[in-house]
């Protein structure tokens, strides 16, 4: 590898600068070119690359969102499409790329690969979605912004007496919604990944009430509907005061935690590590606090799966 080139595609989150540092300077360090191409995919088509150096990504590792903007391409994901996205990286003479998103991302990786184009995926997303890794970069600053807006909704539900249903981001996922569930004391969590009845919820309100308490943190993940509809659901079954929050792309934005700021910065280096040792196709992860990188396609056929033991810890302790 002589030159790598490296972009971020799909929904921005918090440590994807820190990612692209990591990736810039690891390649400086192993006497490699590096190329920063922006705006995702449709920018490599339009052939939107620049060498970077050591101060181009300097004062980043803190900021969130990305340098190197992003950008959703239908043209990229025909074959002509991204036959110009080739061109593009044989006229900057490019060798790798190193690619960091979520599964839409790694899809267009694939593609590149299977065109004898080697590209390793880093796993970026608020949502946490991706298989075979336990963090995605991005999912523990979502988290901790999520549970700063709970505190706070707790403190006015108690002093009003009301019911609140949050909900939460994470497209068919439902672990933003789970841990912050469970670290923000919600009296239930409504993910995709489980059948939680809409009954037990109301058992659970209705148990509250006999004990005297008249405020409940409902959490509702996107994936399982609109907080607006529980919310109202709940006020006429139990005619009770409730209210809605919807968090938003709030949970896309910020600074990145410390541990976004390390497992982005692992993840980059290790990215360009295994593009130099000759792999390709690949999507680099954490598991069980170890470095490793597993076939895109095996990935992208799997389904991501939560942790059903934290959804019963939740259910044990907001008895």
């Amino acid at each position: 590898m002589k030159s790598i080139g490296v972009l971020t595609s799909g929904g921005d989150a918090p440590g994807m600068n820190a990612a692209i540092r990591s990736v810039v300077r690891s390649c400086i360090y192993n006497g490699v070119k590096v190329y920063g191409i922006y705006y995702g995919y449709q920018g490599l088509i339009e052939g939107n690359i620049e060498e970077m150096n050591i101060g181009s990504v300097g004062d980043i590792i803190q900021k969130g969102g990305t340098v190197l903007y992003s950008s959703r391409s239908d043209e990229f994901k025909t074959l002509e499409g991204q036959k110009k996205a080739i061109k593009q990286l044989q006229k900057h003479h490019i060798d790798g790329l190193v690619v960091i998103g979520g599964d839409g991302t790694f899809r267009g990786a694939q593609k590149l690969t299977e065109q004898g184009y080697p590209c390793i995926g880093v796993p970026g997303t608020i949502d946490n979605d991706i298989p075979g890794t336990d963090f995605t970069i991005g999912f523990d600053t979502a988290l901790n912004t999520v549970i700063q807006a709970v505190d706070k909704i707790r403190d006015t539900a108690t002093s009003h007496e009301r019911i609140y249903a949050i909900e939460v981001m994470g497209r068919d996922a439902g672990d933003l919604a789970l841990w912050a569930g469970l670290a923000g004391g919600a009296e239930s969590i409504l993910i995709p990944e489980t059948d939680t009845s809409f009954e037990g919820v109301i058992e659970k309100i209705r148990r509250g009430h006999e004990r005297g308490k008249r405020h409940s943190i409902i959490m509702v993940a996107e994936g399982v509907g609109s907080a607006v509809d529980y919310a109202n659901k709940i006020q006429e079954e139990l005619q009770v005061s409730t209210r809605v929050t919807v968090l938003g792309h709030t949970q896309r934005g910020g600074s990145p935690t410390a541990n976004d700021r390390v497992l982005a910065s692992r993840l980059g280096a290790f990215a360009v590590n295994t593009l130099m040792d000759g792999h390709k196709g690949r999507m680099v992860g954490i598991e069980n606090n170890h470095l490793v990188h597993h076939d895109i396609i095996d990935i992208l056929q799997k389904e991501h799966k939560i942790d059903h033991s934290l959804l019963e810890l939740s259910n044990q302790l907001s008895i």
